[in-house]
């Protein structure tokens, strides 16, 4: 009997090792893909790449074999793309084919940005795995009735939440599982924005919420150099983000202070805008997750300023100038004759509207 029981153990560690062991192959190969698709579109890595591993049965379902459809997308009418034909809900559904695994990624995101009833996942925090989930069911992505604790599951086993950290900047990605980059200098890392890990670490790459310790003594003195800078960094970031959490108005133009790892798409479903008129409004290229806190404005902002001028702080750019000041950006190159990318430099006066006889080249004329 106990030999029985040690040989049903040993079988059931085995099944339990070869699951993992296909589970870590499934997210080395398309973690870089979930990242990508994240900051393309806000969709979380870590609810990616559950949904993938779970959808696709550790990558070596049928219709990954034979379509590359990593998360069981059925054709649905608009699908005009290669098909083919399983058993699902019901018998020979229709599903979608893709020439790869990329294609199938992008248009799992693509699927979940266009359809109304998953809209208010976008408003969710994207580091909110449990909202996702249960959000994905709600919406009837699945019909399976414990289909969030199976993605949560595969989250917490798998570490599939640094994924989604990786994609908002929040730690470093690498070329291996681990959660950040490999360096030979080892440091304790507190309040990672709320995630407290062990990691081993470049100093000079830590966000300025983080705050380091060195471990080794000789490394004091570095240590205290950095967390000196960092100090200064975090200074200014509490300036920025005395905003109010709701909109408020700047030049008596609608704004709202997003915080980075924010989904544009988001914001524009929260205030019934077009996601096209959201950029046109703050003069950005197409993009969705924001890399930084900034101002993000909600009506377009007026071609004059509050007042005349604008003294240039250390490090600002023009686009910089025209968030905080909420005026047009092609106003402030035609008041100063500037172009975009002009360096400008602390102390430098950018006029905010039309001067009688403003004639100068250049902001630095005008000292």
């Amino acid at each position: 009997m106990k030999r029985l029981l040690f040989l049903l153990a040993l079988m059931v560690s085995s099944i339990l090792h070869a699951q993992r062991e296909k589970a870590e192959n499934y997210v080395s190969t398309y973690k870089d893909l979930a990242i990508e698709e994240m900051q393309r579109t806000g969709v979380p890595a870590s609810i990616t790449l559950a949904q993938g591993i779970l959808e696709s049965q550790y990558g070596e379902s049928d219709l990954v074999k034979t379509s590359n459809n990593h998360f069981g997308i059925k054709c649905k009418t608009e699908w005009t793309g290669a098909k083919t034909y399983h058993d699902d809900d019901t018998k020979k559904e229709c599903f979608r084919v893709y020439p790869t695994a990329e294609d199938s990624y992008k248009d799992h995101s693509n699927f979940l940005m266009t359809r109304d009833w998953y809209a208010f996942l976008f408003k969710l925090d994207p580091a909110d795995d449990t909202g996702w989930a249960y959000g994905l069911k709600k919406a009837g992505y699945a019909t399976e009735k414990d289909y969030p604790q199976k993605l949560l599951k595969l989250i917490n086993d798998y570490q599939l939440h640094q994924y989604s950290l990786m994609a908002l900047g929040k730690i470093t990605n690498s070329n291996t599982n681990s959660t950040v980059a490999k360096n030979t200098k080892k440091q304790r890392i507190i309040n990672l924005n709320d995630i407290e890990a062990t990691v081993a670490v470049n100093p000079e790459s830590i966000a300025p919420k983080s705050y380091i310790a060195a471990t080794e003594p000789e490394e004091k003195a570095e240590a205290d150099a950095v967390e000196k800078k960092q100090a200064v960094a975090v200074t200014e970031n509490k300036k920025i983000s005395s905003y109010p959490k709701t909109p408020f108005t700047i030049n008596h133009t609608k704004v709202i202070y997003a915080e980075a790892g924010t989904s544009l798409l988001s914001i524009a479903n929260e205030y019934n805008i077009a996601l096209s008129k959201l950029f046109d409004f703050n003069e950005l290229n197409e993009m969705d997750i924001l890399n930084n806190d900034q101002l993000i404005f909600l009506e377009k902002k007026l071609k004059k300023g509050a007042t005349d001028l604008h003294i240039v702080k250390a490090d600002e750019t023009l686009p910089d100038i025209s968030q905080t000041e909420g005026v047009r950006l092609e106003s402030l190159l035609e008041y100063n004759k500037l172009k975009k990318d002009a360096k400008l430099h602390e102390g430098d006066k950018i006029y905010l509207r039309t001067i009688t006889g403003n004639t100068s080249a250049s902001a630095k004329a005008i000292k």
